[in-house]
């Protein structure tokens, strides 16, 4: 006897961010108060800058350990141009930074699982502390000069990578909804306010400036490489690699001395293993999850003749809210199918565009103090963006929704990407070695291309511009859309897609050879312009398996063309290379440099 059919559910139905009655759940939008009273944020308990101020330190040591990085692996000690340790060259150490960020964001759902089931959020965040300040102190020890002579500085830096991925994936898949629960106020409240002026508390203006707030610490934090980056170049990797074990055991000291003055749920059952289990069941019954209802199976059961298996299935340790639960995170989770593709080329600032800088005069300052631009473009954006022009707009019926944020994220990184190109073109017009740059039978790699390193930074300012409008919205999205029980879910995933972006990143790794990397930054471009038109115009109307489809077709599409483009410059790249090479070194103006 064939089990019944379940009625099919309305949110399979539905497009990707469809367009809903409720604006303010679906799209962002704050609707405006019919009784004409204003709407403000309400004030923040000092919970959330306690949190704030964990993450703010892990944020340093995490990238002020990624500062140096491509330096430390890219060039060897005895570079006559920039500092170096390991000397793999820029392919290798691209590929080893985009596996190092692909690692740190696949173990937040690890975290999750820990989190949920086992510890809390609390207790997990200082466990992985413990391990990431492991994971910190190898890579000090497997930096200094004995190391590097006794040749464990490369296994040193890989174990040391391993132990920092844990420790941060620990706590990234925590620390943002564990920020959001400390306000617990009501979804409205009127108010008045000192001026006498009668106001709304409104609960998701509280929220997006508990986040912004979030990632304006983030950004402070984000200024490691400012400092580890200056320590590199005037006493070495060892004592870079120093600076981010201090700041980081102040946030752990923080953490310890307030770790009972959080409000969090208590663990429970593995949100992301029952997730599992129940995708395992929609699998078995072609996709569909109204078959992981413990009501559906047990009624299935008491009417199939063939009972065994429905019977075993019907025993789930979750109630039937729990599948509409997972439709709804499954449901906010859509919109993160395209965010790798924002984040392959978001991580270009950490790795490429630091050996861009390398061949590049930097006047005397350090070559991966470049990002710190960023750093800084994202302090001065961020507060305006949040107190003047988002509230601006609101005031004047003009609300900004996700999507818009989002689809102007893409299409300024796609931007960044263009003029990086621009840049890359500009390096290989220049002398002495053009299309070579800093190649060892140019003047023995000793002089960089006559062009200056401050043409990098409108780049970096178009990545904190995509920034604080794609990767914030994106977090509240993930956090406004999700139930309660699946918050620290539906962040792993947010931050998995990072992980994804890594990967994807890696494909073009081929490309970063001298002449090819003006095509790695034109096809990243392309690739968010592309990605930021299907958000705006096609995403809302279309089902999520198309985003998916456009990045099963970007990674397709890329290697084959990849694979063509080396073979184009293979045969020519030698010959090419001497010729240039040779005639300049008989260029007397150069050998005088």
């Amino acid at each position: 006897m064939s089990t019944p059919e379940p009625e099919s559910d309305a949110s399979e139905r539905t497009p990707l961010l469809s367009p809903s009655s409720d604006e303010t759940a679906d799209d962002g939008v704050i609707s405006p108060p019919t009784d004409g009273l204003r709407r403000v944020a309400d004030s923040l308990p000092l919970s959330v800058w306690l949190v704030a101020t964990i993450e703010m330190c892990e944020r340093f040591a995490f990238f002020g350990t990624l500062g140096p990085m491509q330096n430390y692996i890219q060039n060897p000690r005895d570079d006559p141009l920039r500092p170096g340790g390991i000397g793999l060259g820029q392919a290798y150490a691209t590929m080893v930074n985009q596996g190092f960020l692909l690692w740190c964001y696949i173990t937040p759902v690890m975290g999750a699982v820990v989190a949920e089931q086992y510890l809390g959020r609390v207790k997990t965040i200082i466990h992985s502390a413990t391990i990431y300040i492991c994971g910190l102190t190898m890579l000090f020890f497997s930096s200094l000069p004995v190391a590097q002579d006794l040749g464990v500085s490369l296994p040193g830096l890989l174990s040391a990578l391993f132990f920092i991925g844990i420790g941060t994936g620990g706590i990234k898949a925590n620390v943002s909804s564990l920020i959001a629960e400390q306000y617990t106020g009501p979804k409205e409240a009127k108010r008045v306010l000192e001026s006498g002026e009668e106001v709304i508390v409104d609960r998701d203006l509280t929220i997006e400036r508990i986040f912004s707030t979030f990632y304006l610490f983030i950004s402070i934090g984000s200024f490691g490489p400012l400092l580890t980056t200056t320590i590199e170049q005037k006493h070495g990797f060892s004592a870079a690699f120093a600076l981010p074990i201090l700041v980081f055991l102040v946030g752990f000291v923080v953490i310890l001395s307030s770790k009972n003055q959080y409000i969090t749920r208590p663990p429970e059952s593995s949100i992301v293993f029952n997730a599992c289990h129940a995708f395992w069941i929609a699998l078995k019954h072609k996709g569909n999850l109204d078959y992981a209802r413990p009501s559906y199976l047990a009624e299935a059961a008491s009417a199939s003749a063939s009972t065994s298996e429905l019977e075993a299935e019907s025993n789930l340790p979750w109630p039937d809210t729990f599948i509409d639960d997972l439709k709804t995170a499954l449901s906010s989770c859509k919109i993160f199918l395209l965010y790798p593709i924002y984040w392959a080329a978001y991580t270009q600032f950490l790795t490429n565009f630091i050996s861009q800088a390398a061949t590049m005069k930097t006047h005397g300052i350090p070559n991966d103090i470049m990002p710190n631009i960023d750093t800084f473009s994202v302090l001065l954006l961020l507060p305006l963006v949040d107190r003047v022009i988002f509230p601006f707009l609101r005031r004047h019926g003009l609300p900004v929704r996700h999507i818009d944020r989002i689809t102007l994220g893409f299409i300024l990184i796609g931007t960044s990407m263009l003029y990086a190109t621009f840049v890359q073109r500009a390096i290989y017009a220049a002398p002495p070695c053009y299309s070579h740059p800093r190649a060892p039978d140019c003047l023995g790699g000793k002089v960089p291309n006559q062009v200056s390193i401050f043409v990098q930074a409108p780049a970096y300012i178009l990545v904190a511009a995509s920034e604080i409008l794609a990767s914030v919205a994106g977090i509240e999205y993930a956090y406004t859309k999700a139930p309660e029980s699946m918050k620290s879910l539906v962040m792993a995933v947010y931050l998995s897609a990072t992980s994804a972006g890594a990967l994807l990143a890696m494909t073009v790794s081929p490309l970063t050879v001298d002449p090819l990397l003006p095509w790695l930054y034109v096809t990243l471009g392309l690739e968010n312009f592309l990605a930021g038109v299907c958000f705006g115009l096609f995403l809302c109307e279309l089902r999520w398996v198309w985003g998916l489809w456009l990045v099963v077709v970007s990674v397709v599409v890329r290697l084959e063309a990849y694979d063509k483009m080396k073979n184009k410059h293979k045969n020519v790249e030698d010959d090419s290379s001497r010729h240039a090479i040779s005639s300049l070194n008989h260029d007397a103006n150069f050998q005088r440099l």
